[in-house]
């Protein structure tokens, strides 16, 4: 081409084991989404009692809240002009996007007559979370598409759009952060309605700060995580500087939400609660000292973010503390039946994490995500032109 930038071609890296695995579980988990959306929610366990289970638990508040990595690098990268950390900007940004398609098939699968989804946009409930959560998660994705379209239009070749997109990054990034902070928030003020529901040890006025305040910390934690995995598989370079740099502000983001977590605790009074059943008292234990103090402390300390495992580990932590989290809220204490996902709920979970997965195994071979040296020449040429 007159550009010099390659077309979206093929780059051979290794197929393995696990990624073979990943195919076949994705294909068995979809093909068992198909089946439930032709006879409907019968195989699950959910019921009248307990209308939701493992796929808004797992795959929607904690999937939307690992993928809060996506807008927290933007603003880092983009508003506070923190250039150093543009190299993990692209595959965070494609993370986010693919986190939130999955969301978007999550919501088909869960709902009784997902034909009936796009009613969201004609019919206005402007006094319902859920309004504001469907708004704002189709504008974020749309966000998130844009953001993420520079890759394929190098790619392709394609100066003037390019050129376009480029010229509006900074709107678009403070945009997705305004969407995003929204969302991230008022899935948790969408709890604040079931009161009767949500065990009252986890039931709390500042659900919605709690909840977007672990999402900022494990959404960057995914983001080291997943740079980690990815660099491993296809044979980059784990840029530790870069993850380190990250980490650090965890430890503050960690560090108030403790702080006001105990506040609450004792000023509400649902302490009490901690005294009378050992069952939440362990589960809070796991997810406070587990997925928060621990993580927190282990980023506090510069040595840790200098060492490789303890990267990964820590960042593994924090993500699972916002799981458990959610988890403890959303679905082990909540009131109702008695509810154990089926193993066609466990399928569609599995096989949408592993399409996930798909999607952004082909997006490294088929796009300029990670460019060799030959690439990363061709796109500043690219860029020159612009």
């Amino acid at each position: 081409m007159a550009t010099g930038v390659n077309n979206i071609r093929l780059r051979k890296y290794p197929v393995g084991a696990g990624m073979i695995i990943v195919w076949i579980a994705g294909a068995i988990g979809l093909s068992v989404a198909v089946y439930r959306w032709i006879v409907g929610l019968r195989i699950t366990n959910m019921s009248d009692n307990r209308p939701w289970g493992i796929w808004i638990s797992f795959d929607m508040m904690s999937g939307i809240g690992l993928a809060a990595g996506a807008f927290s690098i933007a603003a880092i990268v983009y508003i506070f002009n923190i250039k150093k950390l543009y190299p993990i900007v692209r595959p965070t940004i494609l993370t986010g996007f693919i986190s939130y398609i999955l969301a978007a098939l999550t919501l088909l699968a869960d709902l009784g007559l997902p034909q009936n989804i796009w009613h969201l946009i004609i019919y206005w409930n402007i006094h319902s979370p859920l309004f504001e959560i469907g708004w704002c998660v189709m504008a974020y994705t749309t966000v998130l598409l844009l953001e993420f379209s520079p890759v394929v239009l190098e790619a392709l070749g394609w100066k003037a759009p390019l050129k376009l997109i480029r010229s509006i990054t900074i709107p678009l990034v403070i945009l997705g952060i305004s969407l995003s902070t929204m969302h991230q928030s008022t899935l948790g003020t969408m709890l604040l309605a079931m009161p009767y529901r949500i065990h009252p040890f986890w039931y709390s006025p500042l659900m919605p700060v709690y909840f977007f305040m672990t999402a900022i910390a494990a959404g960057m934690a995914m983001t080291v995580f997943e740079s980690y995995h990815s660099a491993r598989t296809y044979q980059q370079k784990f840029k530790i500087g870069i993850a380190s740099r990250i980490t650090s502000w965890i430890p503050y983001v960690l560090g108030l939400y403790l702080v006001i977590k105990v506040v609450d605790v004792i000023v509400s009074g649902t302490y009490i609660y901690l005294i009378q059943d050992p069952w939440p008292t362990f589960m809070f234990l796991i997810e406070i000292m587990g997925g928060a103090l621990i993580p927190a402390l282990m980023f506090a300390d510069k040595r840790v973010r200098s060492n490789l495992s303890g990267l990964v580990w820590a960042s593994f932590l924090v993500m699972g503390g916002l799981i458990l989290n959610r988890f403890n809220s959303t679905l082990v204490f909540m009131n109702g039946d008695f509810y154990f996902p089926s193993a066609a709920e466990i399928a569609v979970s599995i096989g949408l994490t592993c399409l996930g997965i798909i999607l952004f195994d082909a997006a490294i071979r088929f796009l300029p995500m990670y460019p060799n040296p030959r690439e990363k020449q061709a796109i500043k040429s690219l860029e020159n032109a612009v």
